[in-house]
């Protein structure tokens, strides 16, 4: 089983459960109107074993083995290794004749034949064309594998909204060549998104860019925006490789590059005279569309994710509420949260006028966010009127530590270790991107002491009088919580060995009822 979650990256993986216990949330929230979501879900204090006896060492390996997993899901996510990784290799390249013998040259000419005859782009067989496909086919197959795995995820996004537009589907390969498809990639210069978008070109298409939210980094909205700049540049060059070219390096650029070309219109004709970056843009777009469309044929996986964009949806938010408090109540792994909205920068979905800003959720959330939003937003806003005031006015030195970060380290880790939330430490460190390194020091104010992981190795056990509770639909691990006093999500997920959030209609729940 941990072969197919590594193999399917993070997108297998999107549910894995995650302990959500917040022990440090203040005692008079228990006193709220929100009484029944802290006392049901987010707050049941949890005694914390002593030492762990022989039986546990099993379920340790078992967790260490989990960590592994998680921990390169978590690089997958938020790293930028792999947008950077493409990046240089766009600018780096050298057409050099590489020996592949696997691609016989004649093979090529004839796919590239089949590809030139059903796609706008001109893609007719060059030398240094061979050179980049080999090269990455030769060097690059880990990096390809994981690249076409995630492009289950997104494709199917990118391909609604550029038929809508009438714009070539295999403009999709682009985002690969921009982004490495991560949706907070940010270039030297500043280009953010799945789509690169710089900040005033972004303005330009209705890209709101503020101090809480970045829409270049959510991909509908970029998506659409890249539609319609890359409708206009064809609008304008009439040739979809120049108009490629354009969207990389601006439309200024391409003419000069035609006029000191002698007039010439041709990409190939122009390449030499167009910047170093640009001048391998086309070549690793045609590359990796080749790559794409015969993945079959070099041995390439097409895994079909178990989760898929479109298995989602989203709700109009009323008040403000961060993507740790939703966690809260909805027992959705934060990750996952940010994975979905990764537009607003510090994990806060603000309430501007003028400005209509929705949460994105799993579909077997959104139904019981929706039914029990009044209690949730009075949750939200409960914990934000106990919420300390300013650093400088509430914490002193004494409450602050320095955090050096580990391997396997990811924000939302650290948060739930210290009771903070990951908006906390990204502010506390001015870190705009969830990226963490090794050897890293992190300034955090704890509000619980962190207890070392080995001494907690058991789980809650099912104790006293146990009912058995059949799921019906539109049943969430939080609604059913709601309906035994004491119990909170991480319980029923203890007693029934559920490690994710789905439920399915007709499931039979053990319930410890004290």
């Amino acid at each position: 089983m941990a072969k197919f979650f590594l193999s399917l990256l993070f997108l297998s993986t999107f549910y894995v459960g995650f302990a959500q216990v917040q022990d440090s949330i203040p005692q008079q929230l228990k006193k709220s109107a929100v009484d029944s979501i802290i006392d049901g879900d987010l707050n049941v204090k949890k005694q914390i074993p002593a030492v762990a006896d022989s039986t546990s060492v099993k379920d340790m390996a078992d967790i260490q083995e989990l960590a592994v997993i998680d921990k390169k899901w978590y690089e997958e996510l938020y790293s930028n290794t792999l947008f950077d990784t493409i990046y240089k290799s766009v600018t780096d390249l050298t057409f050099e004749a590489v020996d592949y013998p696997e691609l016989p040259t004649d093979t090529l000419k004839a796919r590239l034949k089949e590809l030139d005859a059903k796609t706008p782009f001109n893609v007719a067989y060059n030398p240094s064309l061979e050179s980049v496909i080999k090269s990455y086919l030769k060097n690059r197959r880990e990096t390809l594998q994981k690249l076409i795995t995630l492009s289950t995820f997104y494709f199917p996004l990118f391909e609604r909204e550029l038929d809508n537009q009438g714009i070539p589907l295999e403009i999709k390969y682009l985002a690969i060549v921009e982004s490495a498809l991560k949706p907070r990639a940010k270039s030297r210069v500043g280009a953010t998104g799945l789509w690169q978008f710089m900040f005033a070109t972004g303005k330009m298409y209705d890209l709101d860019v503020s101090s809480y939210v970045d829409e270049r980094c959510d991909p509908i909205k970029s998506t659409k925006a890249a539609t319609k700049y890359l409708s206009k540049l064809y609008e304008i060059f009439g040739d979809w490789d120049l108009a490629l070219a354009a969207y990389n390096s601006g439309p200024g650029n391409v003419t000069k590059a035609i006029r000191r070309s002698g007039g010439y219109q041709n990409y190939w004709n122009i390449r030499h005279n167009l910047p170093r970056e640009t001048a391998g843009y086309l070549p690793a777009f045609l590359a990796t569309m080749y790559i794409f469309e015969y993945a079959d044929a070099h041995g390439f996986k097409r895994i079909k994710p178990e989760f898929a964009y479109f298995e989602t949806d989203t709700v109009r938010v009323k008040q403000m509420i961060t993507l740790d408090q939703v966690s809260e109540v909805t027992g959705t792994p934060i990750e996952a949260l940010q994975f979905l909205n990764p537009s607003y920068k510090l994990d806060i979905i603000p309430i501007i006028k003028g400005k209509n800003y929705v949460l994105r959720l799993p579909n077997d959330v959104v139904g019981g966010f929706v039914n029990n939003e009044k209690e949730i937003y009075a949750f939200a806003k409960a914990e934000f009127d106990t919420r300390e005031k300013p650093l400088p006015q509430f914490f002193n030195n004494d409450s602050r530590i320095r955090y050096k970060v580990k391997a396997g380290d990811y924000l939302g880790k650290i948060s739930r270790r210290y009771g903070v939330r990951v908006s906390q430490i990204k502010q506390w460190n001015g870190l705009r991107s969830n990226d963490l390194r090794i050897g890293q020091r992190l300034t955090i104010y704890p509000r619980k002491q962190y207890i070392p992981s080995a001494t907690v190795t058991t789980k809650s056990k099912l104790t006293g009088n146990v009912t058995i509770y059949t799921v019906k639909e539109g049943d969430s691990l939080w609604s059913i919580s709601q309906k035994f006093s004491g119990v909170s999500v991480q319980n029923i997920k203890d007693w029934n060995d559920i490690s994710g959030t789905k439920l399915k209609p007709g499931m039979k729940l053990k319930i410890s009822k004290g």
